[in-house]
C-alpha cells in the first residue's frame, strides 16, 4: 500500500542544509512510501534556492523550495504547513542529519500507538573544543518530557504528524513567538489540550553539532530562561483566578530557590552544579513571564 509523506524543512543561512538534505536521500524507506522534502527559506532574499535547485537536480526525492521571508521561524513553520498536502509531515532542523532509518522509526511508531504527533530524538554531536562538563552533561541533547507518564507538548527538530488528526486541525505557529522562540512548544500543548496523544520513537534518531557559539554557560542559560518564559505563558493561559496565580507564583519561587540552594551545594562538580543553575534559569523565566515581561528575542 503506497502513502505519501511531505519532510518539511525551515532554513535561514545555514550551509549545513547540504546535509541535511544530505541525510535525507538515504532514508530507508517502507515499501510504497512516496518522499516529498518541503523547504521553507525564511531569509528576506530568496537566498537557499541555488543550493535546492542544485542538489534537486540528483536527489532521489523532489524538493519543493519555498520562500517564506520575514526572519520569523512560524512564518517559514505555517508555510511548510501550508505547502504540505501528504498524509503525513515530518519535520527536521536544517543543522541537523537523520539517522538512514528515521522516518521508517517515525512511521513505525505511528502505527504502533495511533499517536497523531510521534517525537524522536535530537541527539548533539559535541566538537573537541567543547568543555567537558557539557558533554558528561549533555545538555544540548533534545528528549520529551514526561509528566505523569504523558507527553504533553512537543518539539519540531525531529517530530511526524498525522495532518488529519482532528487536534491538528486549525492549528498553526503563534507569528508572535516567531522570533523569541517557544512557538513549537505553544503548538504541541495546545495539540495536547486539544485532545491530542504525543508519543516517543527512540530510534528515530537525528544528530546536530553543537556550534561553537552554544559552548557558553551564557547561552545555555539563556536559552532555558526563554523556555521557562514560554512554560510561564502557557501558565497563565490556563483556567483559574486569582488565588490560583499566587500559588503558581509561590510554587516557582520555591522551585528557584531550591534549585538555587542546590548549585551552591553542587559547586564540586561544574556538570552538577550547572545543571541546577539551568533549572533554576527556567524557572526564573516562568516567575518573569508569570509578572508579566515579555519573551527573549532569540531569532531574526
Amino acid at each position: 500500500m503506497s502513502f505519501r509523506l511531505d519532510v518539511c524543512v525551515c532554513t535561514f543561512r545555514r550551509p549545513q542544509l547540504a546535509d541535511t538534505l544530505a541525510s535525507l536521500a538515504v532514508q530507508r524507506l517502507p515499501d510504497g512510501a512516496e518522499v516529498t522534502v518541503v523547504i521553507a527559506d525564511n531569509d528576506e532574499t530568496p537566498s537557499a534556492r541555488p543550493l535546492v535547485e542544485e542538489i534537486g537536480r540528483t536527489h532521489p526525492f523532489p524538493l519543493r523550495y519555498v520562500h517564506a521571508p520575514a526572519r520569523n521561524i512560524s512564518v517559514a513553520r505555517n508555510a511548510c504547513l501550508a505547502e504540505s498536502d501528504a498524509p503525513l509531515a515530518a519535520f527536521i532542523d536544517d543543522d541537523e542529519c537523520a539517522a538512514p532509518g528515521w522516518l521508517a522509526a517515525l512511521i513505525a511508531r505511528r502505527a504502533e500507538t495511533g499517536a497523531g504527533v510521534v517525537l524522536g530524538p535530537v541527539r548533539a554531536t559535541y566538537p573537541e573544543e567543547s568543555p567537558s562538563w557539557q558533554r558528561e552533561g549533555d545538555f544540548h541533547s533534545i528528549r520529551p518530557v514526561w509528566v505523569k507518564g504523558e507527553i504533553i507538548t512537543g518539539y519540531t527538530s525531529n517530530v511526524l504528524l498525522t495532518r488529519a488528526d482532528p487536534a491538528l486541525r486549525g492549528l498553526a505557529f503563534d507569528l508572535a513567538l516567531g522570533r523569541s522562540g517557544g512557538e513549537d512548544t505553544a503548538f504541541f500543548t495546545a495539540f495536547h489540550r486539544g485532545g491530542g496523544r504525543i508519543a516517543f520513537a527512540p530510534d528515530a534518531v537525528v544528530s546536530e553539532i553543537v556550534a561553537s557559539g552554544r559552548l557558553s554557560l551564557s547561552w545555555l542559560l539563556k536559552r532555558a530562561f526563554r523556555s521557562g518564559q514560554t512554560h510561564g505563558m502557557l501558565l497563565a493561559s490556563e483556567p483559574g483566578g486569582a488565588l490560583r496565580g499566587a500559588i503558581r507564583m509561590a510554587t516557582v519561587l520555591a522551585k528557584a530557590g531550591f534549585c538555587g540552594l542546590m548549585a551552591l551545594l553542587s559547586l564540586f562538580s561544574r556538570r552538577r552544579a550547572a545543571f541546577w543553575l539551568l533549572r533554576g534559569s527556567l524557572h526564573a523565566g516562568v516567575m518573569m513571564r508569570l509578572l508579566g515581561v515579555r519573551e527573549l528575542v532569540q531569532y531574526g
